[in-house]
């Protein structure tokens, strides 16, 4: 009988032990995928953040899931992990080391057959590739560290991500394999990261459709809208994001602005813009909204639980993105998992996701005038917008399942231990 596969994941974070961004939730994906087919996977990451630690139940306490935590110390003037320039080019490198040698350990005992690593945090393992059997898998993530996703960066924050800068692309010139997160981004990997195509696997960021059937259908969308006050039949625009100046609501109101005057459809049937998240933008994103005479419109949810933001999803009519940057963007796959169609800027990898006529609408990142109309547009169909949420559906399941996504990292992990070199 063969023997399980062993995977070591490395990551700095994971949902739910330190939070429900964008990496956090990739690989607690897959980690939870990989045990699902009854691969042995070790997961390497720090101790639960404190607020996380509300219950002694171990979220991987599953067949076939081991955690090995490793300390992730910060600086004194890194106040939260992960979310400093200093933070990122010190602390994060130096954690890198310590889970790599704790890997390396693992693999030189013959405990492990593939490393999976996110960022920086196999930084360890990389220095000593050469000298290591397991062939490493490297997921950069967003590059926020080369500006990637922020490309107006100040001089002082360009700087800062050097150290950064230099362990990611130690991690993945000793890498077997490079993921790009989408096709989109396959020019930004390479360019930044200097990978050569026969290096490079597209694999994308994806969503569980059976968990996220289970947080809301249609009975929850309409009972949010009753909690809130919201007509069945008016125009709902949901927006889902961090309220940060990358995010681009100013641009959103800006364009509601345009078009929630006169005599457009959204006057006429009535509407709400309801954005969920928090960030360090919000009282300046409430003022632009008074400034524009929208505040009656629009409700501002802050923080929810995933229960109530997949009840949003539901309850929409339109999903907008009005991103000046992206990454891979989950929240967009999860709008589209639950039917909706979805107008969005041209950032990211938001192309591979939204196709126009199709599912949605891509209008250029900063163009007010442009987001208006597309607006406008999508809003004076109704009919058309329920065969665009169903389009929407269609390409997450063909493309962005974890169902899909899963065979298609196993696939590579057979291919890379195929071409292991022999002993």
């Amino acid at each position: 009988m063969r023997r399980p596969l062993r995977v070591a994941v490395l990551a700095r974070a994971v949902t739910p032990l330190h939070g429900v961004g964008g990496l956090e939730r990739s690989v607690n994906d897959l980690v939870r995928h990989l045990a699902a087919h009854e691969v042995d996977v070790t997961l390497v990451t720090p101790p639960p953040a404190p607020i996380r630690r509300q219950t002694d139940v171990d979220p991987f306490a599953v067949p076939h899931i081991t955690v090995r935590h490793v300390s992730y110390v910060t600086f004194p003037l890194a106040n939260r992990r992960g979310t400093t320039v200093l933070d990122r080019s010190t602390a994060y490198p130096i954690f890198g080391m310590r889970t790599g040698r704790l890997v390396r350990s693992l693999v030189r005992d013959g405990r492990i057959d593939i490393v999976h690593g996110f960022g920086a945090s196999v930084l360890g393992y990389a220095i000593a590739r050469s000298r290591e059997r397991a062939p490493l898998v490297f997921n950069p993530q967003g590059l926020e560290e080369f500006g990637a996703t922020a490309p107006r960066q100040p001089l002082g924050k360009r700087v800062g991500y050097w150290p950064l800068q230099r362990a990611v692309r130690i991690c993945s010139r000793a890498a077997d394999c490079v993921i790009a997160t989408d096709e989109s981004l396959e020019s930004t990997v390479a360019g930044h990261l200097h990978v050569r195509p026969d290096h490079m696997r597209t694999i994308p960021n994806g969503i569980d459709l059976v968990h996220v059937g289970g947080l809301a259908g249609p009975a929850e969308g309409r009972l949010i809208r009753e909690r809130y006050g919201i007509p069945a039949g008016e125009t709902l625009l949901l927006s889902v994001g961090r309220l940060e100046h990358n995010k681009g609501f100013d641009l959103a109101a800006a364009a509601l602005a345009r078009t929630a005057h006169g005599q457009s459809h959204l006057v006429t049937h009535g509407w709400r813009w309801v954005i969920c998240g928090s960030g360090p933008q919000k009282h300046e994103l409430e003022h632009a909204v008074a400034a524009h005479g929208l505040d009656s419109h629009v409700l501002f949810t802050g923080r929810t639980t995933d229960a109530d933001l997949h009840a949003w999803y539901e309850a929409a009519t339109l999903f907008v993105h009005p991103t000046r940057y992206e990454g891979s963007s989950l929240v967009t796959l999860e709008a589209m998992s639950h039917r909706k169609p979805i107008l969005a800027t041209r950032a990211g990898g938001l192309p591979d996701k939204v196709l126009p006529g199709e599912n949605g609408w891509l209008v250029e990142p900063d163009d007010v005038p442009g987001l208006a109309a597309a607006i406008e547009e999508a809003v004076a169909d109704p009919v058309r917008l329920i065969a665009m949420g169903t389009r929407s559906r269609q390409i997450v399941e063909r493309e962005f399942s974890w169902s899909v996504l899963i065979q298609r990292y196993l696939d590579l992990y057979d291919d890379l231990l195929s071409r292991q070199r022999p002993l």
